[in-house]
């Protein structure tokens, strides 16, 4: 009889156990009435600070929204894009949504959603090398001085297929763009709906877009290892949002409408 009640609580302990393993960002954040989402706001239009201090952006505004589904309130954690992996594995947020390229050597450490947008590197270059430099494969030269935000996928681009460059990164993207208009850097590469704005924002007439990405960059959210739960959760609401023209609403507003450009610094 021992024996039988010593096993009975065992098997309770170990389902306690795999039910706790098995509660996930989502179910945590309906508990506590908030959702907490990791973002460095320095991306346009994806997230950004406005005149009021307030972060707003696509990707903002898309979690808002899946935030409203959930019931819960918003709460972004502003985190600098380079240690943003080790803050949300030490469970500073819920989830990663910061324009994350989905990557093989980042779904190591992480699991992803479904993809919300797919986006590409591109270039901004300095006006005088146009008709020079017309792909990144002219800039491969140490005559070239290259330039991105450290700890994205424009660094490890810049250092994969352009590694003979010089190569000087920056904490957040305009300091790099201004290094190219004030003829400090030969090219900068980053996604290109970041570029489209900082070239009209930024760009002073100095710049030339070489618009025609050369990657291909997935963004999604990003979640702890083995929280199907949630992954299952985000990727039905993304599904949803894309069919009932939620999704659509939203990409518009930052992507073909440029209103929102005068609540910039």
């Amino acid at each position: 009889m021992k024996k039988y009640l010593s096993r009975l609580l065992l098997g309770v302990s170990a389902l306690v156990a795999v039910t706790a393993a098995q509660a996930g960002a989502i179910d945590d954040a309906v508990k506590r009435g908030t959702f907490k989402v990791g973002m460095d706001p320095t991306y346009m239009p994806f997230e950004m600070t406005n005149k009021r201090g307030e972060i707003i952006g696509f990707e903002v505004d898309l979690l808002k929204a899946m935030a409203k589904a959930m019931g819960v309130k918003l709460e972004l954690v502003s985190t600098a894009y380079d240690g943003i992996i080790p803050a949300f594995l030490t469970g500073k947020f819920d989830m990663i949504g910061s324009g994350m390229t989905l990557t093989q050597e980042r779904n190591l450490r992480l699991n992803f959603s479904d993809p919300f947008i797919v986006v590409g590197q591109t270039l901004l270059i300095r006006k005088e090398l146009e008709g020079k430099v017309t792909s990144y494969k002219d800039l491969n030269s140490a005559d070239y001085r290259i330039t991105s935000k450290l700890g994205t996928t424009g660094e490890m681009v810049a250092k994969k297929l352009i590694a003979k460059a010089k190569y000087h990164g920056y904490d957040n993207e305009q300091e790099a763009v201004l290094d190219v208009v004030n003829g400090k850097a030969d090219a900068f590469i980053y996604d290109a709906p970041y570029n489209v704005v900082a070239l009209n924002k930024v760009g002073n007439g100095k710049l030339v877009f070489l618009d025609k990405p050369f990657t291909y960059e997935p963004l999604a959210f990003g979640l702890k290892k083995g929280d199907y739960d949630s992954l299952n959760w985000i990727n039905n609401f993304l599904h949803q949002i894309h069919e009932d023209g939620t999704y659509d609403r939203i990409h518009d507003k930052w992507f073909k409408d440029t209103a929102w450009l005068k609540d910039m610094e």
